[in-house]
């Protein structure tokens, strides 16, 4: 972690770079709000594999991947109002990225995992008729639909 005003000086000195150099920057963090201001592109990744791939504004206005609307219900914010049903608690095992999980890999966790997500790697497909946003699931949530949390052992295994 670093300091607040350290953080914003290496950040411009990046956006410097990509705008004088016409450098493209692979960006890897867990800070969502840091990745959403400097990115043109966002990949979710969980346990090395792609979930979901878009532009910011979509993606965390609207995101189609489990996994994506749980990361980004954690973000911290101040006002209660935001968030009046809580967060998105994720139950479930999480796997081993040593032996990960057949078919999907986030299925341990997800409250959409059925026989399917067992048995089949997701594939990346584009999400409805949004240009330039990808989803790898087998059951991705419609726009503005919200992830009903799991309860553990209801998750197929």
């Amino acid at each position: 972690a670093l300091d607040v005003s350290v953080q914003a000086q290496i950040l411009n000195l990046l956006e410097d770079m990509k705008a004088r150099y016409g450098l493209t920057l692979i960006f890897i963090a867990h800070d969502l709000a840091v990745v959403k201001n400097i990115s043109d592109r966002v990949a979710v990744m969980y346990l090395g594999r792609l979930c979901e791939v878009g532009d910011p504004d979509d993606l965390y206005e609207s995101p189609a991947h489990p996994y994506t609307a749980a990361l980004l219900s954690a973000i911290p914010v101040p006002d209660p109002a935001v968030h009046p049903g809580g967060r998105e608690i994720l139950d479930g095992e999480i796997p081993s990225p040593l032996s990960p999980p057949s078919g999907c890999r986030f299925r341990t966790r997800c409250p959409r995992a059925d026989q399917q997500c067992t048995d089949h790697v997701p594939v990346m497909a584009p999400v409805g008729d949004r240009a330039d946003h990808y989803v790898a699931c087998h059951h991705p949530l419609e726009a503005g639909e919200q992830v009903t949390p799991v309860e553990l052992g209801e998750a197929p295994v």
